[in-house]
């Protein structure tokens, strides 16, 4: 995903985040409110080629003494992100009301 200085990658892991939250929108509500808030998404991962160091340490990992991860929100949804050089790579979308904390330990930590 180009557009700023830093390049955005996304991981097959939040890949698959989009595809799982596009399917449940698509289903609850609709397919147009799916697909809007998959832009709304992509636009916020765009973002961060701009501007990597806006994000916010996720308090969950901070917790454990872990400040290498950062987090946007858009809406409830929160893009868990980490920047390595001119790369900026997504590991993880999902929605902020979930229990956060043994996602990120199973997604991050390998927990």
């Amino acid at each position: 995903m180009a557009g700023g200085k830093f390049e955005v990658l996304l991981t097959e892991g939040a890949e698959r985040d989009l595809e799982a939250i596009y399917d449940y929108i698509a289903e609850a509500d609709s397919a147009a409110c799916a697909g809007g808030m998959l832009d709304g998404l992509m636009e916020a991962a765009k973002d961060l080629s701009k501007f990597p160091e806006r994000g916010s340490y996720p308090k969950e990992l901070v917790a454990l003494g872990i400040k290498e991860y950062r987090q946007v929100f858009f809406k409830s949804w929160r893009l868990i992100y980490r920047t390595t050089g001119k790369q900026v790579v997504i590991y993880l979308i999902a929605d902020g009301r979930r229990d956060m904390q043994s996602l990120l330990a199973r997604r991050l930590l390998g927990a």
